[in-house]
């Protein structure tokens, strides 16, 4: 039982500081970018580790709300798979992106919602059931979804098999998702004992990821480090501006409005990566890399924010 509370509040640390390790981690693999060389090989892997613990954390309630609350997830899931892809495209052409990078930055919009997008909606005081629903729904349809708009809109740069990108997905997401799943619902009582520690095993994955994937990189992201920056923080700013004004534009409530922004903005970029190592030039997963460290960035600032404007308008009532 003490391992277990040591396990808990080490999984506590890594969770608060998050958006530290996986900076360190970009740092280090830009850095000596030998260090993370062995785990290159193993980021599916890893990723499918991420995926399976959240397939551990969702509930029954979870595909309940997805049916309590049609309108709402549909209307975040559509924005998923429409403004973060064809934006993605329209900044590649826009900034003459090379062939390798303009797929990468495709490839991320297509990826579904994170699920560091779930606890940025708590911090910023949005509707958490409601990102929580998004970020399931969004999931499950990915080996459909994220191959399609890939294909339809990354085709013009590099040949995209869209039955092989399904392929992976099935293996790296919806199998560990659903496997996590059907141990929680078996064996409910052992997991809500460990489940906490889920958080320790997911941030040293994704810091793993990113720490091999930016090493892997590091001359071409040196060389090009200010165009990819750019891009990856435009189109991530844009989105979340977008997805906001799409939760305006079916008369959301503010608490709404901000789950969809940042179920929106806030991609799979682990999932992205990876995609981009199995079928794509290495060179595409330099901007789901990327994204993973700016994206811990801009969403806690994002939630600060709201939180501020929360305080500042309880006060002037």
């Amino acid at each position: 039982m003490k391992f277990l509370s040591m396990l808990n509040a080490l999984s506590q640390v890594a969770s608060r500081y998050f958006a530290i390790w996986v900076l360190l981690a970009a740092i280090i693999g830009l850095l000596h970018p030998s260090t993370f060389r062995g785990i290159l090989p193993h980021v599916s892997l890893l990723l499918g580790v991420i995926m399976f613990g959240m397939g551990m954390t969702l509930r029954v309630e979870d595909f309940r709300e997805v049916l309590v609350r049609p309108k709402e997830v549909a209307v975040g899931v559509v924005a998923q798979y429409t403004i973060m892809p064809l934006l993605a495209y329209g900044i590649a052409e826009a900034f003459r992106l090379p062939g390798e990078i303009a797929v990468g930055v495709v490839l991320l919009g297509a990826c579904p919602g994170g699920t560091a997008s779930n606890v940025i909606t708590y911090l910023a005081k949005g509707d958490v059931a409601l990102s929580v629903a998004m970020t399931t729904a969004s999931t499950l349809i990915s080996p459909v979804m994220t191959p399609l708009v890939t294909l339809l809109l990354a085709g013009a740069w590099a040949p995209v098999s869209a039955g092989d990108l399904f392929v992976s997905i099935v293996k790296i997401v919806l199998f560990p998702i659903l496997l996590g799943l059907v141990l929680h619902l078996r064996f409910e009582e052992a997991v809500n004992r460990w489940i906490a520690v889920l958080p320790l095993v997911s941030v040293v994955a994704i810091v793993a990821v990113v720490g091999a994937i930016i090493g892997a990189n590091a001359g071409q992201i040196i060389s090009t480090s200010q165009a990819i920056f750019a891009v990856v923080i435009l189109h991530n700013l844009l989105v979340l501006l977008l997805g906001y004004g799409a939760g305006s534009a079916v008369g959301a409530t503010e608490a709404k409005k901000r789950a969809i922004a940042v179920e929106v903005g806030m991609q799979n970029s682990g999932l992205a990566a990876a995609l981009a190592l199995a079928h794509f030039n290495p060179v595409a997963a330099i901007p789901g890399a990327i994204f993973s460290v700016w994206h811990n960035i801009s969403g806690p600032i994002l939630a600060t924010w709201w939180t501020r404007k929360n305080e500042q308008e309880r006060r002037s009532k």
